[in-house]
């Protein structure tokens, strides 16, 4: 299958502008989790340092709000936190060469043959966007990164809301859609509470009628749980047979469930300490090609600002696709404003989304 996305372009780093560009400067640091007061601080863009005699060097991945350490010849991109007392961390403010540090915003960048009209109409997503080549291009990167990449979800409880949305979520991960999943205890604990009780918060999933005491469903799904002692153990016990977190034990995906402060329970799995949910997810934002953030604004943006916007696999620079589906601009703007300008929105509801999605896939 023929890769769906641009080739990259380096920068020409023959040029005289980059000719006369220093090498770049680092100081050590003075304490762990203490950086120097001029440190660089990256963004999800292509970066390169300059270690002289021509050499420039792309960091292997970049973030929002991280550093660069230099270790040898080598560049590692790491939260201030992380940094320990005597790490050399790349300084200087400037992102055009002038202190050996420059940023690429242009290697993906293909010729365009729209109008070059200096006004137009239509020039960003909104609701009466037509989406229909958005979706074609997500079809394509999909089918291409089951087999080539790393397919990461970040998922709202309104995928599990919906008889025909969680059963559309359920079948793209069985048939290799989603090789990592994000989200919060409610996701997994109403899932689960479909799954036993064939409700999402007391209402029937297919018919939405609220169920009698169908507001305790969730509390004692979550009870059950933790009386079994974890997610696989309360499925063997309870006889669960379908749903999205079924679906991730069966076929071995992975799942990080970060807790919040609102959290009921929570399940056994959630991580509590947001550090530590931090960590997790960003095993997952290390490795992902395809990201797709569905119905949930604070994990949307969390783990939009953990993605580089681009990922080097056997050689070869490629693009990390970041879709951010949502029924509110709100969620996708603030995405974009936050240092995710490669996000591309799709405004629609969650479960029109999902099953159009798998709807085209699964054929």
């Amino acid at each position: 299958m023929s890769k769906p996305y641009p080739d990259f372009t380096h920068p020409d780093f023959t040029t005289v502008a980059f000719a006369n560009s220093p090498i770049v400067h680092t100081q050590a640091a003075t304490a762990d989790g203490v950086v120097p007061e001029n440190f660089h601080g990256t963004s999800n863009h292509p970066e390169y340092v300059n270690l002289g005699n021509g050499r420039w060097i792309l960091a292997p991945e970049s973030r929002m709000d991280s550093v660069m350490v230099l270790r040898g010849e080598e560049l590692d991109v790491v939260e201030a936190r992380r940094v320990k007392k005597g790490d050399r961390v790349v300084v200087g403010r400037t992102e055009n060469g002038e202190e050996g540090i420059f940023v690429h915003i242009d290697g993906f960048h293909q010729a365009s043959d729209e109008a070059a009209d200096k006004f137009t109409f239509r020039t960003r997503g909104t609701r009466e966007t037509p989406f229909s080549r958005s979706y074609d291009d997500l079809y394509n990167v999909l089918r291409h990164d089951r087999d080539h990449g790393h397919i990461v979800w970040v998922l709202g409880p309104a995928v599990a809301f919906d008889k025909d949305s969680r059963d559309a979520m359920q079948g793209l991960i069985e048939n290799g859609y989603c090789h990592g999943l994000l989200a919060g205890n409610a996701l997994a604990t109403h899932d689960l509470e479909a799954a036993l009780f064939r409700t999402g918060l007391g209402q029937n999933i297919y018919s939405q009628h609220l169920q009698p005491l169908g507001h305790y469903n969730h509390l004692d799904l979550i009870n059950k749980v933790r009386r079994a002692g974890s997610i696989p153990q309360a499925i063997e016990e309870l006889g669960l047979k379908d749903g999205i977190i079924y679906a991730c034990e069966k076929q071995k995906v992975p799942y990080v469930l970060a807790g919040s402060i609102r959290d009921d329970g929570p399940l056994p799995e959630v991580i509590s300490n947001v550090y530590e949910a931090q960590d997790a997810m960003r095993v997952h934002a290390r490795k992902a090609t395809t990201v797709i953030a569905l119905a949930t604004q604070l994990h949307s943006i969390a783990f939009g600002n953990m993605v580089p916007s681009y990922k080097i696999m056997d050689g070869e620079v490629r693009p990390v696709y970041f879709y951010i589906v949502d029924m509110s601009e709100f969620s996708a703007d603030k995405l974009a404003n936050r240092g995710s300008a490669q996000a591309v929105a799709i405004l629609t509801n969650a479960q029109d989304f999902i099953t159009n999605l798998w709807n085209n896939l699964k054929n």
